[in-house]
C-alpha cells in the first residue's frame, strides 16, 4: 500500500487509466519522493486545475529528444515510461502562478495519447508492470548502500559540496536511492535509465555507474552522456 497525502493506493487498479501528462525534460519523479513545481504556463495551470477537481494525479514524463528533421512546432514524442504523482500541496502566489508539491506513487507505461480539447496532453496508461512500486521499501535490502554512499562522497568532493550526513544516515535505502537519483545532475538518457531500472538495487547500481563515468570524464575533461 502506498500513501500520498490523504489518499491510499492498494494496487494499480486504484489508479485512473487516463491521466494528464506533464512533459518535463531532465526531470525525475520516483515513488515516495516529492517534487516541488512552480507552475506558470496557462496550459499547465489548466492541467493543475483539472487534476485538483478530479483525483489530483498527473504523470511526470520526459519528452524524447527531437530529430534534426522534426517540426519544432509540433509536440515532442514522449518516453514510454513515466511516474505518477499526486498533488499533495497547493498554493497560489497572487501573481498568476501556483506552487505545488507532487508526491510520487508508481511508474506507468504510456499506452497512447488521447485526443482532447484540453490545452494539456492526456494519456492512456498501464501501471500493472510496476505494482511493486506501491510496496514501501520493496527490494531495499539488496541495495549496495556502502557503494552508493562512497560514490556520493566522491561526487560531493569533486564538486566542493557538503551534505547533511545526519539526515543521510537516517534515510532508508529506498529514500536514499530515489532521492539521489532525482537530485543527480544528469541528462535525459541517464534520468530515463534510472527511472526504468527494474529494481531498487539496479537503480542504485545504475546511479553508481553513471556517476563513476561522469567523475572519470570530468577528470579528463571529456564530455559524456548515455546514448
Amino acid at each position: 500500500m502506498a500513501q500520498a497525502g490523504n489518499a491510499l493506493y492498494d494496487s494499480p487498479r486504484d489508479i485512473p487509466g487516463i491521466i494528464p501528462l506533464f512533459p518535463l525534460e531532465e526531470a525525475l519523479l520516483l515513488p515516495r519522493t516529492q517534487m516541488p513545481l512552480n507552475i506558470f504556463e496557462d496550459r499547465y495551470l489548466a492541467m493543475i486545475d483539472h487534476a485538483i477537481k478530479n483525483d489530483r494525479i498527473i504523470g511526470i514524463i520526459q519528452p524524447k529528444p527531437r530529430d534534426n528533421e522534426e517540426d519544432e512546432t509540433s509536440p515532442n514524442e514522449l518516453q514510454q515510461i513515466g511516474c505518477l504523482g499526486r498533488i499533495t500541496a497547493f498554493g497560489e502566489t497572487g501573481d498568476g502562478r501556483v506552487l505545488i508539491t507532487i508526491s510520487g506513487l508508481i511508474r506507468f507505461k504510456l499506452i497512447s495519447e488521447i485526443e482532447t480539447d484540453h490545452p494539456f496532453r492526456l494519456g492512456e496508461i498501464d501501471c500493472e508492470d510496476f505494482a511493486e512500486d506501491l510496496i514501501e521499501g520493496f527490494g531495499e535490502d539488496k541495495v549496495d548502500r556502502d557503494g552508493l554512499l562512497d560514490i556520493f562522497r566522491a561526487f560531493l568532493d569533486a564538486n566542493d559540496m557538503e551534505a547533511d550526513w545526519d539526515t543521510v544516515g537516517k534515510s532508508s535505502n529506498e529514500i536514499l536511492v530515489n532521492s539521489l537519483s532525482m537530485m543527480s545532475p544528469y541528462g535525459v538518457a541517464e534520468k530515463q535509465a534510472l527511472l526504468e531500472a527494474e529494481s531498487l538495487a539496479l537503480r542504485a547500481e545504475t546511479l553508481i555507474a553513471i556517476t563513476e563515468m561522469h567523475l572519470a570524464n570530468d577528470a579528463s575533461d571529456a564530455p559524456t552522456t548515455l546514448q
